[in-house]
């Protein structure tokens, strides 16, 4: 469920107190527009995971897929490297979800070793109390375009670098066993 946004032609004023209107804008204090966004995010994060969720659950043979990375920041974004397929083959597995592995620094200093390590041992979780076995469902995913950085001054070293996806080369036509939460749907003709 997305949600539409009717924008007003705000006017912000700099004293902490509104002041009445006197034309046809509104006037809001600055820490009441904060507000007003923080309350907006709260309410559209929870309602794109369910979308996320509903997405991956609903994937058929022959959807078209996207795996995004990047594209942090507010103002500055960073790059965004992707690659996209159309799903060949889905099986619904259970898996234990274990510990994470406690990698020992920041994940914009992980190695493709880390990285690799990371993505085998997912799904799992940060505590021991919440070791369980989760249902998984896994793609098989024939590669059609993709977009990756080639040095680290092109993006950090994450799963997509140096035309790979982890230490599988992308190519037309390559497929990848892959788990669907990775990745969302995207259109055909994009």
């Amino acid at each position: 469920m997305w949600l539409e946004w009717n924008l007003l032609e705000l006017e912000l004023i700099s004293s902490p107190k509104n002041v009445p209107a006197n034309d046809d804008k509104l006037n809001i204090s600055p820490m009441s527009l904060m507000g007003a966004a923080i309350t907006a995010w709260l309410l559209v994060v929870p309602a794109r995971a369910d979308h996320a969720v509903g997405a991956a659950s609903g994937l058929q043979i022959g959807d078209c897929v996207i795996f995004r990375e990047g594209g942090a920041g507010w103002l500055l974004k960073t790059p965004t490297y992707w690659f996209k397929g159309l799903v060949v083959d889905l099986s619904r597995e259970r898996r234990i979800a274990n510990l994470c592995p406690h990698i020992g620094k920041q994940a914009s200093a992980y190695t493709q070793a880390d990285q690799l390590r990371l993505a085998a041992a997912m799904p799992c979780v940060d505590k021991e109390s919440e070791v369980q076995e989760v249902p998984v469902l896994r793609l098989r995913v024939a590669v059609e375009a993709w977009e990756t950085p080639w040095s680290p001054q092109h993006g950090g070293i994450g799963w997509l670098y140096r035309g790979q996806f982890l230490d599988q080369k992308l190519y037309k036509g390559g497929v990848l066993d892959i788990d669907a939460t990775w990745l969302a749907p995207c259109e055909t003709d994009t």
